[in-house]
């Protein structure tokens, strides 16, 4: 199954199953968070609904499109694909932490700064380096605490394309504090454009993930290229490790990290910033997955800057 969130005529929160190129809409009030909770029944009920008795049918390419959760309880993201860690942290002279290897490491995102598949992005006061990282992120459905790595993928509802929208010179100053990132992640992480559910993809079942190309252009031209495969620490891993000692609950969202080439600090490190400059307004971001779809971006001027007070 496919299900989309989407916004009607009337401006509610609407939730529809993806057939073909069409929405087949449940009733107004029906959302998608409201259909998870448990072992995937209610969605596997709704969709039943939607097939037999939609109660209204909008083609897919009209529909203004939410993120699938508009409203998550919590977004994690994590720091899983080798590649992207290694080449980093090489570029800066430093050799890969063994911890690495021991922790899949996450901080926690904004679920207030959710954008939608098409939505514009403002450049976030006081940068001048904006990024994007291309990412896969999975939808819990079933919420649990301490989860067996081994079975915790059962909790997870779906899976969609996550953009971790970067401001990089803020996120640089912050970390040398030793806290963060704060302001250079908390303004926008782009989610969709549908929720795709596990059965869908075992057929591309791999070694750590599924077998999903990613790629990601601005301004129609390819900057990145990977596989989810690629990845280092399972979603059951990241999962369970989330889950240690609290709790995950339906509709919290579980971020990948950037895969390798995913994001335009990488690839500056690596060919320099004239071959790959920061986004600016009017840039064009396409991310897109195997089987997940495509999220497409906009990048707009954002507010004045906000000047820092010296001395403070």
């Amino acid at each position: 199954m496919r299900w989309a969130s989407f916004r009607d005529d009337l401006g509610r929160e609407r939730v529809g199953l993806v057939s073909e190129m069409e929405l087949l809409a449940l009733e107004p009030g029906a959302t998608l968070l409201g259909l998870l909770g448990d072992d995937g029944e209610r969605l596997a009920a709704a969709a039943d609904l939607a097939r037999t008795n939609p109660a209204d049918v909008v083609p897919l390419d009209q529909a203004t499109l939410l993120p699938p959760i508009p409203r998550p309880p919590s977004v994690r993201d994590f720091y899983a694909f080798e590649q992207h860690v290694k080449t980093a942290r090489e570029r800066r002279g430093l050799g890969m932490d063994p911890d690495w290897y021991e922790l899949p490491v996450f901080y926690f995102s904004n679920p207030a700064a959710i954008v939608g598949p098409r939505d514009e992005v403002a450049v976030p006061p006081g940068s001048s380096e904006l990024d994007f990282e291309l990412e896969v992120a999975a939808v819990v459905g079933q919420g649990g605490s301490n989860l067996d790595p081994t079975s915790s993928e059962q909790h997870i509802a779906g899976y969609c394309v996550m953009n971790d929208w970067s401001a990089r010179d803020l996120q640089r100053r912050e970390m040398k504090l030793s806290m963060g990132p704060v302001k250079g992640k908390d303004f926008a992480t782009t989610l969709g454009p549908v929720l795709t559910t596990p059965d869908e993809l075992e057929p591309f079942r791999g070694d750590r993930a599924f077998e999903l190309t990613m790629t990601a252009s601005v301004n129609g031209r390819e900057y990145s290229r990977a596989s989810l495969d690629d990845i280092y620490w399972s979603f059951g891993e990241m999962l369970a490790y989330a889950s240690r000692g609290t709790r995950v609950e339906p509709g919290d969202v579980i971020g990948s990290g950037t895969c390798g080439t995913g994001c335009i600090l990488e690839l500056s490190l690596v060919h320099g910033e004239d071959e790959y400059p920061w986004l600016r307004p009017g840039d064009e971001v396409t991310l897109e997955v195997d089987q997940l779809g495509r999220i497409e971006n906009r990048v707009v001027a954002g507010v004045d800057p906000i000047a820092l007070r010296p001395g403070r």
